[in-house]
């Protein structure tokens, strides 16, 4: 018998579960709830919700929040970008929501955390270059169907 199974969750399960967690780690940016998450793996909210964290040791949402909240902290290290571009290439609309996060989590505010990196003299990557190579998309307003001053989500889907 597998671990898993012996766990009570059959494998095929973790496949699911593991695609639904890639499907974070990919789309982290994208407006994701549980109800587009438990699709991906094929199963309803509340089973979801029950086998990922008896997976991973964590929520889908909290994991959600925790890979947006590592990925804040790459681009305020490496980034010549504000608080709040760096809020909205993440996934957060709220700049208020996204600093009680980031600080919840990691012991300080944005601002803090770039500052002391910045004090050690790494040097960042201009933010004109990484909008214009699309590492960086400010809340969706490239692609198609998409014009600059859009709100998030009103454009249509690709």
């Amino acid at each position: 018998m597998t671990a898993t199974a012996a766990r009570g969750r059959p494998p095929d399960l973790t496949v699911h579960l593991r695609r639904a967690r890639d499907h974070v780690d990919r789309h982290f940016a994208d407006d994701l709830d549980l109800d587009r998450l438990a699709r991906v793996a094929g199963v309803s909210k509340y089973h979801f919700v029950r086998s990922f964290e008896a997976a991973f040791g964590e929520t889908p949402i909290r994991y959600l929040t925790r890979r947006r909240i590592e990925r804040a902290q790459d681009l305020l290290r490496s980034a010549n970008l504000t608080v709040t571009e760096v809020c909205t290439a993440v996934g957060y609309a709220s700049l208020g929501s996204f600093s009680t996060r980031f600080r919840a989590l990691t012991g300080e505010s944005p601002v803090a955390y770039r500052d002391r990196w910045a004090a050690r003299g790494a040097p960042h990557v201009p933010g004109c270059f990484l909008f214009m190579r699309g590492v960086v998309d400010l809340g969706g307003t490239t692609g198609p169907g998409r014009a600059i001053g859009e709100k998030r989500g009103t454009g249509r889907r690709p």
